[in-house]
């Protein structure tokens, strides 16, 4: 997977010495793919016959960071992964591992990490919703509401943190203002209440605002226009850097990155075909006000 594997933490050329423990930061929130990396590194350094000291000679890496690792308390960059595949017999195990690593990050979803990563590296980012405001878009009050009905139920400290990366998350599209944006909606999300008339007139105004950037596209889909390209769910599809396109599916506590060109290419065709089947921007926009004067 091209701008996801495995993420650097040393600073500078780690070359032929061994790292201090203190030059990777430790993973605050350890995620299950390190966790799993970890254990994979310990089972293959196991067989191997060789203990932590020894795999660490081998690494050129401290210790204490074999443990950490193995523990999934830390990131490893790409010369322990190689060198670790290297001493444990290069079964190709642990460099297929590394592809699927996440970070810990607080406040999102174990199974978006990686999509919420490639997304503030992406030169374009289209997304189309049937159930909900897109994260993106959604006002304070909106995704308040979302997380305070989410089952399970979480504590006040934990709503107060997925807020909070849900509002930074958005910060991107402030800041990225190069990066064209492009959102396909049902019109039935917006007529969703979630709450009394204000708080519906206020989401409907941040909505309106997030989408005023040249930059930003949002198309609605009415009622009226029944089935069409899309009805198998949500879905979103970017552009890397690099020229090559990924898509992103999400379900029920799950979501799965797409990277197989061909399923990815039926995703933007079925975009580009729900594009032409939903109102323009200018129609959707005035949807959006009407809607609004109607609460």
């Amino acid at each position: 997977m091209e701008n996801v594997g495995v993420q650097g933490e040393a600073t500078g050329d780690v070359g032929a010495r061994v790292v201090p423990a203190g030059e990777w930061e430790r993973e605050p929130h350890p995620s299950d793919s390190l966790r799993t990396f970890g254990a994979v590194v310990q089972a293959l350094r196991e067989h191997a016959g060789l203990s932590r000291a020894e795999l660490a000679a081998r690494v050129q890496y401290s210790k204490h960071t074999v443990e950490s690792v193995e523990l999934g308390r830390r990131m490893p960059d790409q010369a322990f992964v190689e060198r670790a595949e290297e001493a444990t017999g290069n079964t190709g195990a642990l460099r297929k591992a590394a592809r699927h690593l996440t970070r810990g990050e607080v406040g999102l979803a174990a199974w978006f990490r990686r999509w919420a990563r490639l997304e503030r590296e992406a030169v374009s980012l289209c997304t189309y919703e049937c159930r909900l405001v897109p994260g993106l878009l959604q006002s304070e009050a909106y995704a308040r509401a979302v997380f305070e009905g989410t089952i399970p139920l979480r504590t006040d400290g934990e709503l107060e943190e997925q807020l909070r990366a849900r509002m930074e998350r958005q910060a991107m599209m402030r800041e990225r203002p190069r990066v064209p944006f492009s959102f396909i909606v049902e019109e039935h999300v917006f007529r969703r209440r979630f709450g009394d008339a204000g708080v519906m007139r206020e989401l409907v105004d941040h909505v309106l605002e997030r989408s005023t950037p040249r930059n930003v596209t949002l198309q609605v889909v009415p009622l009226e226009t029944g089935l069409h390209a899309c009805l198998d769910g949500p879905v979103q599809v970017l552009e890397t850097p690099e020229g090559r396109r990924l898509g992103y599916s999400e379900g029920q506590k799950n979501g799965r990155l797409i990277s197989d060109p061909k399923e990815v290419s039926v995703l933007c065709q079925r975009y580009e075909t729900l594009r032409s089947q939903a109102l323009s921007p200018t129609e959707s926009r005035a949807l959006l006000e009407r809607l609004r004067g109607e609460l």
